[in-house]
């Protein structure tokens, strides 16, 4: 028998839907996911003077400036500063999560001429690196409810869920973007533009009632209303969500990663000519 027979052989018209076989990828090298998400983590605090305490000290410090800022702007009251950091956060892993997949595209493209790997570990790895900093950033935010004295209710225990529809959400974007990136370099720069003017297009420093009616329907339409008012809704009003803000939420989140799961994994097979 010729050993050549029991080669494995490729055929590219055997294989079967592109999003599914990246899910199968991303699941088969799990143990790269983790090695990913590790190095990041060991890699921003191996160096820092204040290391792990900084992800809970920066949105913290933050907080407070922007409370002193515009607290007198929209004569807030005591719990201001906690309404600002339960917007911050979901904000800061968003923006950082997507801007994260982009870039670890970008300048990890080289490893895809080398080796096989999934594409959308370099998304899911920026992903699960939000992750463990956001966790982080409870602790202040806890902390904070503790000063100003807000109750904390049983909603609390169903944040994961707030957290589980912002990952999907931010997966959907970053994958979109970063596949749209390879094609077009300008979009990382372009981004963080969009960044800052959606920033102010979400309820982070100001509540809603603050919104002029004309522009009402604006904010609306931005997908962050939705979630950060969702994670609101637990940590800052103690409330349980109604059936309709849980089917709001959790349709933009799944809609948002179905859409650019299979966005990118459609085009995933071309990156290693264009990176």
């Amino acid at each position: 028998m010729n050993s050549t027979e029991s080669l494995p052989v490729y055929d590219s018209s055997k294989r079967g839907i592109a999003a599914l076989e990246e899910l199968r990828e991303i699941i088969k090298y799990r143990n790269l996911l983790f090695q990913m998400v590790r190095r990041d983590v060991v890699t921003r605090y191996k160096r820092s003077i204040l290391g792990i305490a900084w992800t809970m000290l920066n949105p913290l410090m933050t907080t407070l400036i922007l409370a002193i800022v515009f607290s007198q702007v929209f004569g807030a009251e005591e719990e201001y500063a906690v309404y600002v950091l339960s917007g911050l956060m979901p904000w800061t892993f968003f923006s950082q999560t997507t801007s994260a997949s982009i870039v670890g595209l970008l300048w990890g493209g080289s490893l895809i001429h080398r080796i096989f790997m999934p594409r959308t570990v370099f998304a899911v790895s920026a992903i699960g690196t939000g992750l463990v900093n956001f966790l982080l950033s409870l602790v202040p935010l806890f902390f904070l409810i503790l000063i100003t004295g807000i109750n904390l209710t049983w909603s609390v225990f169903l944040t994961p869920i707030a957290i589980l529809f912002l990952a999907m959400f931010s997966l959907g974007v970053g994958l979109f973007l970063s596949s749209v990136a390879i094609r077009f370099a300008d979009i990382a720069d372009m981004y963080q533009i969009i960044l800052t003017a959606w920033f102010y297009l979400s309820p982070i420093i100001y509540k809603e009632e603050y919104i002029p009616e004309q522009f009402n329907w604006i904010v609306k339409l931005n997908p962050m209303f939705y979630l950060i008012n969702f994670f609101r809704a637990f940590v800052y009003d103690g409330r349980f969500p109604s059936i309709e803000e849980y089917l709001i939420t959790g349709g933009i989140a799944s809609i948002s990663l179905l859409f650019g799961w299979i966005f990118f994994s459609r085009r995933a097979d071309e990156f290693a000519y264009r990176i």
